[in-house]
């Protein structure tokens, strides 16, 4: 995750939406968010807590220096309309975790500076639903929380044995997760959790106890999703650890399977849900669309491919005929995913008349090829590995590859760069069935 003018405190108005309250006062990009109420506005916590009474007195220093004071009635909970530079206002809250699977830390040298930095920030759980582990957090900022009623929160929990996750996160205040979940609940907090499970470190009998623990805070706890730790080829000086074997999937899948039938029966929802690379690691079959229950955890890859299905399946009934289109593309993907993307493209093919869509794996050199995500393929493989392509109308990609907002890969190169390099489009997609068929009703 990466965060404009991280070092910047002022609260600097960016941008001041049309027709809202802050546009109609005339509050202008360049001004200076002062005081709300009197009130020094530490972060964007305190700016969306300050802001939700009816009648509002709003303190803003123009470019020249002149100093206005604004008085706002509106509806309880309205929004003023402005964008600060950064959006969390003062800046984000690095992690102190030495976790033993943290994928910063396996990343190579000499990237982009703010990938190597680890944000672990309750504001950014808010915000944009990152998943932080509340172990770089005091007493004070905990009560902040439940005060601010910030809901819903997303914990990376991975264990609630206090030993075992202070041993995991390299941190010693990561003991108390479950006392604070506990508190949580009793504010009446939404919760989500992740686990991130590492071959016998936190499975069998320990991710049992997880489980039951955090059922027991259900419905404060509302999901959690379970993901199979990744590891790149950087990891020299780290703990030892190993990715899932295939057989080791099929294991937890049982297991998993048998515990969603035991939550259903006692909470009347399966509460647990394994991300999609469990069952293609395992070559399991995928849930039905229903037994995701709404995929509150999509994001975490739960139902991402199950999901997406459903939509292309959804869009190709809309389309009556059988239109003709000579268009030859490639799809690139993971390999994890390559199998599902066959499917996709042969249903599409027989839509489209004279289409013609190949589906190629990346592997990944960069990261090394027990990284089988589309989402950390870099611009340097997809180069590498398309060099020989020919007579084709673009490269389909999954937005999922690109820094968010941008067209450029982990590895720094950007869109450009491979069409440049390729000699052809590189037309990036997000993981939507819907978008994914309107690229072809579009040609």
């Amino acid at each position: 995750m990466e965060l404009k003018n991280i070092n910047d405190n002022r609260n600097i108005i960016e941008n001041v939406k049309e027709d809202s309250i802050a546009y109609e006062l005339k509050i202008e990009k360049g001004d200076i968010l002062l005081s709300i109420n009197g009130k020094e506005v530490k972060d964007i916590i305190d700016y969306k807590f300050l802001i939700s009474d009816e009648y509002v007195e709003v303190e803003i220093e123009k470019p020249n220096g002149e100093i206005w004071i604004l008085e706002i009635e509106k509806e309880f909970d309205e929004d003023l309309g402005i964008e600060f530079t950064n959006p969390l206002i003062d800046r984000a809250k690095s992690c102190r975790n030495k976790c033993i699977f943290c994928f910063i830390d396996q990343l190579p040298k000499n990237m982009r500076e703010t990938l190597y930095f680890k944000d672990d920030d309750s504001r950014l759980s808010f915000l944009q639903g990152n998943f932080i582990t509340l172990t770089n957090m005091s007493d004070e900022e905990i009560e902040r929380i439940i005060a601010y009623r910030i809901s819903p929160i997303n914990v990376s929990v991975h264990t609630t044995n206090p030993e075992l996750r202070i041993k995991m996160l390299n941190n010693k205040n990561a003991g108390k997760i479950f006392h604070i979940l506990k508190k949580f609940k009793e504010a009446g907090l939404e919760i989500n959790c992740q686990i991130v499970l590492v071959p016998n470190i936190n499975d069998g009998k320990e991710l049992e106890r997880t489980l039951m623990d955090l059922s027991s805070l259900y419905p404060s706890v509302k999901s959690v999703a379970i993901v199979p730790v990744g590891l790149t080829k950087y990891r020299e000086g780290l703990p030892n650890i190993r990715v899932f074997s295939k057989l080791e999937s099929r294991i937890f899948l049982k297991f998993i399977i048998n515990k969603q039938k035991y939550f259903l029966k006692t909470l009347g929802t399966r509460f647990a849900f394994p991300s999609d690379e469990f069952y293609l690691m395992a070559d399991y079959p995928l849930p039905n669309y229903e037994e995701y229950e709404g995929f509150p955890q999509l994001e975490n890859g739960v139902g991402l491919i199950k999901a997406f299905e459903y939509e292309i399946n959804k869009e190709l009934a809309y389309i009556n005929e059988n239109p003709y289109l000579n268009k030859n593309y490639i799809i690139a993907t993971g390999t994890l995913a390559k199998e599902f993307m066959v499917e996709v493209a042969n249903k599409i093919m027989k839509k489209f008349k004279g289409l013609k869509l190949n589906v190629i794996a990346i592997n990944n050199e960069f990261f090394g090829e027990t990284i089988t995500v589309s989402g950390l393929i870099t611009g340097g493989d997809l180069i590498a590995q398309l060099k020989d392509i020919d007579g084709i109308d673009g490269i389909i990609i999954p937005k999922s590859m690109l820094r968010k907002d941008t067209e450029v890969f982990l590895d720094d190169l950007n869109i450009k760069d491979i069409e440049d390099k390729l000699k052809v489009k590189v037309i990036p997609v997000e993981v939507s069935g819907k978008e994914f068929i309107n690229l072809f009703r579009k040609v």
